[in-house]
């Protein structure tokens, strides 16, 4: 899973691990400096498969961009185009959701080709001669990778960056920290079975509890537990 990505460890970083992940590899190797298993890379590609396309369909259905904005962007204007061409006068919900259920056919499709060409070429004879082998096994074709990256960018620049997304984002910041300060100040106020955890513990470590227990919190009950603790006239429970 850490190294779902990619190796972890190579020559040339200039950031430093994330501590939790320094402090597990203490207790179990995890191989940072090698690729990740077969099943993790088809799993890192197939989050990208999955979040670009409902992304597409999020974006339009949120009016954050048209599909007309979508044209200039590569295999997915087409993609939209063709669907046009095919069924004069779709519906835009039709017409968005073929084009985005065609769009994942064509980059599985490409993911499967191009992994078993690696596969081929690199014929590794064991599940760690694929973490070693040097390079991903699970891949894009060259041109999928740069239609992936195409899409992406619009996505960044019309999507994860639109102003309306970025109210969101600050409002999510603010209320973790408002828990997070809240919890170190009062621990007291935690659930009973992760203040056990904190009782006479430092306060480096209490905070890694609060972290973790924060982290575990779906939107929802992150937003829940806010108005459990911060409206005065909400029932705690």
């Amino acid at each position: 899973m850490v190294k779902h990505n990619g190796p972890m460890v190579y020559p040339g970083r200039k950031t430093p691990l994330p501590e939790a992940i320094q402090t597990y590899s203490q207790r179990q190797d995890l191989g940072l400096d090698s690729h990740a298993s077969a099943e993790a890379q088809v799993a890192s590609l197939a989050d990208d498969i999955a979040y670009n396309n409902h992304d597409i369909d999020d974006g339009l259905r949120a009016g954050l961009f048209g599909i007309d904005d979508l044209r200039a962007i590569p295999l997915v204007g087409p993609v939209f185009d063709e669907v046009r061409q095919r069924y004069p006068g779709i519906e835009d919900s039709r017409l968005i959701h073929e084009s985005v259920r065609r769009l994942i056919g064509l980059m599985v499709h490409d993911l499967i080709a191009e992994t078993r060409r690696r596969i081929a070429e690199l014929a590794p004879d064991s599940a760690d001669a694929i973490r070693r082998c040097g390079a991903p096994v699970a891949a894009f074709s060259t041109q999928m990778q740069e239609n992936d990256r195409a899409l992406k960018a619009f996505l960044m620049q019309r999507m994860y960056r639109h102003y309306k997304l970025n109210r969101m984002t600050s409002k999510a910041r603010r209320l973790v920290r408002d828990l997070f300060v809240l919890f170190v100040a009062e621990p007291e106020c935690l659930p009973t079975e992760w203040r056990r955890r904190t009782d006479g513990a430092a306060t480096a470590a209490t905070a890694r509890v609060i972290a973790d227990y924060i982290a575990g919190m779906t939107d929802r009950f992150a937003a829940d537990e806010h108005r459990r603790l911060f409206d005065v006239a909400s029932r705690s429970s």
